[in-house]
């Protein structure tokens, strides 16, 4: 799951950016709503979180942008305004949610969690593929009942292929869900991170399958 956080403060956007890595997201941050605007337009995101008070373009103008595009990704506005008024503005352009400052980062947290579940599994807190099962709110794989112990990559990877069931994926959508903007994205790599996770499937009744020149798709298999 990728995230964009677009903050100008940068104490914290730097907070709030490392909450989010910790909890095993990853994520790119911007300060002001041009650079945002252009990412949103050439990335792939989960979910985007942007300030109101933005330079250049403000959180309203990005978020219009945004759904001017036909883009569905949620989106989570932080505001430092109170007004009724600029809430209401800000859904009907069609943010999915509010968080004024100060707030938690624990809550933020919490927010996003609930953003994305309702995103990428309609609500539910797991998602499930045979004996596969991916915990929504605690961010952890199980196989037949066992935990997955898996690195951050390798469970950016399983999170992109088992949040699109019979979806084949190739190897530059899942490298854009895995490697954030200031780093290298390579699309070979990928090919490491799917041979370990096949590794760590084996026997579990699900497996990886490649479809060659065109990517990779999870699927369960019938014993």
């Amino acid at each position: 799951m990728r995230i964009l956080l677009v903050e100008d403060h940068l104490q914290l956007a730097e907070s709030v950016a490392q909450t989010l890595r910790a909890a095993g997201w990853t994520v790119d941050v911007l300060h002001d709503g041009v650079a945002a605007d252009l990412a949103l337009a050439s990335e792939d995101y989960a979910l985007a979180i942007l300030d109101v008070g933005l330079p250049r373009l403000d959180g309203f103008q990005v978020l219009a942008s945004l759904r001017g595009r036909g883009k569905t990704l949620p989106v989570l506005m932080l505001t430092a305004r109170s007004e009724v008024s600029d809430r209401v503005h800000g859904l009907n352009l069609g943010a999915d949610d509010y968080l004024a400052k100060p707030f938690e980062l624990a809550e933020l947290e919490a927010r996003v969690k609930a953003l994305l579940r309702r995103s990428v599994a309609g609500g539910e807190r797991q998602q499930r593929c045979g004996a596969l099962v991916h915990d929504l709110d605690a961010r952890r794989f199980s196989l037949a009942g066992e935990p997955l112990s898996l690195t951050s990559r390798e469970q950016a990877v399983l999170e992109a292929l088992i949040a699109r069931p019979g979806r084949v994926m190739s190897k530059d959508q899942l490298a854009a869900q895995v490697f954030g903007l200031d780093q290298d994205a390579s699309a070979d790599a990928i090919e490491i991170y799917i041979h370990r996770l096949r590794k760590k499937l084996e026997g579990g009744a699900v497996r990886i399958v490649t479809f060659r020149g065109l990517g990779y798709l999870l699927e369960a298999v019938d014993e």
